[in-house]
């Protein structure tokens, strides 16, 4: 009967904006409850590093507001398409982008926001090492400048980061910390993040995403079990983690959300099944016989090897009838049960039935998932049919051998190693299949050796699947030493781009006969993290002469095409990056068509965009238009334009630049 406490409905709303900001304190009465940690709630709001240290529960580290300053700040970049190095470029749906992951996740914010099912990253492990990348929070305009080529020809953005560093930690979990911020914006509600790790930081990669995800979101921590290491000093730690948090927890429960993956080998088996009985009939026994044949060549440590309890069939197909028929917890119903053939009760189970009533019970004998024994003295089981209940939950515990990745990665580059430890295709595939549709999409800005992008087309040739990816990698330098380097790769992000074309290729050629194969997309679009495509002004208002002024007359940089001016305002007005472009000539101008008429643009610059033109691109009724300054004759001519399309394409919003 008390009015509403509208400081915990505030907290709320800002729990759902700003779960990190949210944290533990007492209150008057010394009792802990939810409070917002202002601090962190001011940085969130301001331009600048804001101080103000209080003790709260948190994982504190030099660098931390720093990091949360670097996620919120702008940048003055754009994507730069590269046709020659993609596939299918004007008709492809995948997206593959070279550059910081920093700058590429902020630049994706409008286009991709609430829109990815599933993020996988297998960031670089803190081991001493590795490099991990160096982040400028503050930099001078001429630090900007240098940096602006993403990396030099050192590797730039990647510093090594021994244990003798004093910043060991600090820096790895900052990099990590900025990333994952930007990470949550694109997740849909019923969106998850997967995070592989090592034990060196998941202890502490556990806390901040805790932060950032919300502790409510956690969902399990994976392990896989890779290999063993016979060099080892004290235990051979040969498994990794992942970590698995869902955007919304509360909105996967109210919406009942269920994960449930086929059982491996159960599709082969139906195939099995399948040509036994169209060769033997109904012929049940020698059936059986051949499926008992089928379960003796598994291996023990197969993990087909729980099909091998389904050792009955019939013309359901094999199936178990030992299931427990108790009541789970016990104090089950105890209702009485008229054995088929003797008439006589038959004997109860220890805790009770399993179904509420006795209609529900005789239902389930109906529909023969009930089994009774030869007399009333045997408690009745329940019946499992294989190819009727054939999915069920991943478990936590997967074991995935390190080598069988690397043969399968070396395989696709002719058996020479270009790269290291890539990660298995099996177990990535088996992700995607668990927690995605077959049209959702699927980010992984730590693309390394490419295996999601891989993965992620493989499952859709198996399923008819209609994924898409989006990866991400720096175009990290080769050593000159390595083998890759040897071979033409000078980045790793040219291996990760090779990687993906040969996958496509081999899963087109191994697919071939299936139907609908030719509807897969294995294409993707190559698009560069860039300064902006239009020159900087760095004057004073009293330090610019009339030369400087002519001079900004084309205030778009001599370097850039047309088609970098497309992506940059697509970017801008954040239309989707993969849509379909269209090139055709009206009038001798070059005008590109997105998807038909999302986006119509023409950025020509001699001064020839006139109402007849402009007249003639108003009959496609496009829902965005954008020209270059440059292209119009004058102002009048510019005015006369934006009149144009209110009379005869009003719902067009127009703009130029």
């Amino acid at each position: 009967m008390h009015s509403p406490n509208f400081v915990d409905q505030n907290i709320e709303k800002l729990a759902t904006l700003f779960p990190n900001c949210v944290t533990e304190a007492k209150n008057g009465k010394g009792k802990l409850t939810k409070a917002i940690d202002f601090d962190l709630l001011k940085q969130e709001l301001s331009a600048h590093i804001v101080e103000g240290p209080q003790e709260r529960y948190q994982l504190n580290w030099p660098g931390k507001r720093e990091a949360l300053l670097t996620a919120n700040a702008p940048i003055a970049k754009t994507f730069r398409p590269v046709r020659e190095e993609s596939v299918d470029f004007d008709t492809t749906k995948n997206l593959f982008i070279e550059g910081d992951n920093l700058d590429a996740l902020k630049l994706l914010q409008e286009t991709y926001l609430s829109k990815v099912k599933m993020i996988y990253i297998d960031p670089p492990y803190n081991t001493g090492k590795d490099f991990i990348y160096k982040d400028s929070f503050t930099a001078s305009k001429e630090d900007f400048e240098r940096a602006s080529g993403e990396i030099n020809e050192e590797g730039g953005k990647l510093v090594s980061n021994p244990e003798t560093r004093g910043r060991y930690h600090s820096d790895w979990l900052s990099m990590m910390y900025s990333r994952l911020r930007l990470a949550n914006n694109f997740l849909r509600d019923d969106g998850v993040i997967l995070i592989s790790i090592d034990d060196s930081e998941q202890a502490n990669l556990k806390k901040i995403a805790d932060e950032i995800f919300g502790a409510s979101n956690f969902v399990a921590t994976l392990v896989w079990d890779r290999n063993r290491k016979n060099d080892a000093k004290y235990f051979s730690v040969g498994h990794d983690y992942m970590l698995v948090y869902f955007k919304n927890a509360n909105f996967i429960r109210e919406n009942r959300v269920v994960y449930r993956g086929l059982k491996e080998g159960v599709e082969d088996l139906q195939v099995l099944f399948n040509g036994l009985v169209e060769e033997y009939g109904t012929d049940w026994t020698i059936i059986r016989e051949k499926l008992l044949d089928f379960y003796r060549s598994i291996p023990s440590d197969d993990p087909r090897q729980p099909l091998t309890r389904y050792r009955k069939v019939d013309k359901k197909g094999p199936y178990r009838s030992d299931g427990n028929i108790n009541w789970p917890g016990g104090n089950g119903p105890t209702y009485e049960i008229l054995h088929p053939k003797t008439k006589k009760p038959c004997k109860l189970p220890n805790s009770g039935w399993r179904y509420p009533t006795p209609k529900r019970f005789w239902e389930e004998v109906e529909n023969g998932r009930i089994v009774f024994g030869d007399d009333e003295k045997t408690v009745p089981s329940i019946r499992t049919n294989l190819f009727e209940k054939n999915s069920q939950v991943m478990v936590s515990v997967h074991y995935s051998y390190a080598q069988s990745a690397t043969n399968e990665f070396n395989d696709i580059f002719g058996g020479v190693r270009v790269f290291d430890n890539p990660k298995p295709i099996k177990d990535l595939k088996q992700l995607i299949g668990y927690l995605t549709d077959k049209d959702d999409i699927v980010m992984d800005f730590f693309a390394g050796s490419g295996t999601t992008a891989h993965s992620t087309m493989e499952l859709n040739a198996e399923d008819n699947g209609s994924r898409y990816f989006v990866a991400i990698q720096l175009a990290e330098i080769c050593s000159d030493k390595s083998e890759a380097f040897s071979l033409g790769f000078k980045t790793i992000s040219d291996i990760t781009k090779e990687r993906i074309r040969r996958a496509g290729k081999k899963i087109l050629a191994e697919n071939q006969d299936k139907e609908g194969i030719e509807n897969l997309d294995i294409g993707f679009r190559v698009l560069k993290v860039d300064s902006s495509n239009m020159a900087e002004v760095y004057y004073a208002p009293d330090s610019i002469s009339q030369e400087d002024l002519f001079k900004q007359v084309d205030n778009v940089k001599e370097d850039r095409t047309e088609e970098d001016l497309l992506f940059q305002v697509m970017l801008d007005w954040g239309v989707d990056l993969t849509l379909p472009i269209q090139r055709k000539t009206i009038q001798d101008k070059t005008v590109f068509f997105v998807d038909t008429n999302a986006l119509v643009a023409c950025f020509d610059k001699d001064g020839g965009i006139n109402e007849v033109f402009v007249k003639q691109l108003c009959e496609h009724e496009p829902l965005r238009a954008v020209f270059r300054d440059a292209g119009f004759a004058d102002d009048d001519v510019k005015i006369n334009v934006e009149q144009i399309f209110k009379q005869f394409s009003p719902h067009t919003d127009v703009k130029s630049i």
